[in-house]
């Protein structure tokens, strides 16, 4: 057993760890605060591989492991989660569900521009009366000769203005409920394809949350993804790969706000010494060090089963569970150790800990994830 990173993931942190310092930190409240969607960073991170890291480079990706994608995540997640949820989105969900379950027609249709960063991807299955639930979905597609009618309304929605291609679920067979949903990629622009509100969050705020709203909108048959009734066993998948995602970008927000209060304690004198000599504080850093170490490992754990073809449904969310939650645990500890100060805006932990309740959310609520686990160990 081995838990050294080869000389290759070394260079992807080295590269990740470079751009998210020199291309992120200096705008990262602008953008928070513009709650602009950061486009041009995007471009930039397809340009280097991150926008398709798993995917082959027969459709323009990088090639690269989910031990290299988790690594990109957390680096990036580091200095700014709302990018690293976008990567993350990006990569884990719309692009991912494309090149497992779609045809090959699909997929070098589709699958180029997304992998390299030059249209951004956005993936449906949350409605304002489905979201753990998504048996309670509305959204419908209708067969009638060589294309689908598509109805219905999509909510939280990442990307979902800003998203080009766009993976939907809906049902085609409503009386089976989530058993009777299908998949299928539609294209901004189609006719009766608009986007609602977009969302005015408490964090992740340059990372684009909307609604989706279909009205008749026309879907060519051939882009349906697999076979009609397939698509909720595919989302299943899609999200088991795409919690790994989550629990890196877990791990960076956590690892962000540890540097941060390191940093401060080092350099904050009260009592006539630094703040780094008080044992008092000296236990919080340890604490949630052993903590972030101990997410890192169930992170890369999940990724390593990944990138060798194991059933990950449980190192997936144990991971995302435990790593969102830590996640959560260390950003409050480290605006205790700030004080005051990591209560304003001048210091990044602030920011942090706004960014980070999403991760125990999004992709499934913690009490999925304590569901998934349950059921697996219990064999229900």
């Amino acid at each position: 057993m081995d838990f050294e990173f080869t000389p290759e993931n070394k260079q992807v942190r080295e590269l990740a760890r470079d751009f998210a310092q020199t291309e992120l930190k200096p705008v990262v409240m602008k953008y928070d605060e513009s709650q602009e969607f950061p486009l041009e960073i995007m471009h930039k991170l397809g340009e280097l591989g991150f926008m398709g890291v798993t995917i082959p480079e027969k459709y323009a990706g990088a090639g690269l492991s989910y031990v290299d994608y988790c690594i990109i995540v957390e680096e990036i997640s580091r200095v700014d989660p709302s990018v690293g949820l976008s990567v993350a989105a990006h990569n884990g969900l719309c692009t991912s569900h494309i090149y497992n379950f779609a045809c090959e027609s699909l997929k070098e249709k589709y699958l180029p521009d997304l992998a390299s960063g030059k249209k951004i991807g956005a993936w449906g299955l949350t409605e304002p009366t489905s979201g753990s639930d998504s048996g309670a979905m509305r959204t419908a597609a209708v067969r009638d000769g060589d294309h689908y009618v598509l109805n219905g309304t999509k909510q939280f929605t990442t990307h979902g203005s800003v998203g080009q291609t766009v993976v939907v679920m809906a049902l085609t067979n409503p009386a089976k409920k989530k058993k009777g949903i299908s998949a299928f990629i539609l294209e901004k622009g189609m006719s009766g394809f608009s986007v609602g509100r977009k969302e005015n969050k408490l964090g992740m705020r340059a990372s684009d949350t909307s609604t989706m709203v279909f009205e008749n909108v026309i879907v060519p048959a051939g882009n349906l993804i697999g076979n009609e009734e397939e698509g909720f066993k595919q989302a299943l998948q899609v999200l088991d790969a795409g919690r790994i995602g989550i629990a890196a970008l877990s791990v960076g927000v956590a690892q962000g706000a540890l540097d941060a209060s390191v940093k401060y304690a080092r350099e904050r004198v009260q009592f006539g010494r630094p703040l780094a000599e008080f044992e008092a504080i000296q236990w919080k850093i340890s604490e949630m060090a052993t903590k972030i170490d101990a997410a890192r490992l169930l992170a890369f754990k999940a990724a390593y089963l990944k990138d060798h073809g194991k059933d990950i449904t449980l190192a997936a969310a144990t991971a995302k569970y435990f790593a969102s939650e830590i996640a959560v645990k260390c950003t409050e500890e480290s605006i205790q150790i700030h004080g005051g100060y990591g209560f304003t805006k001048d210091f990044p932990v602030e920011k942090l800990y706004r960014d980070v309740k999403l991760l125990t959310i999004g992709e499934g609520t913690s009490e999925v994830q304590k569901m998934v686990i349950a059921r697996n160990i219990l064999g229900l």
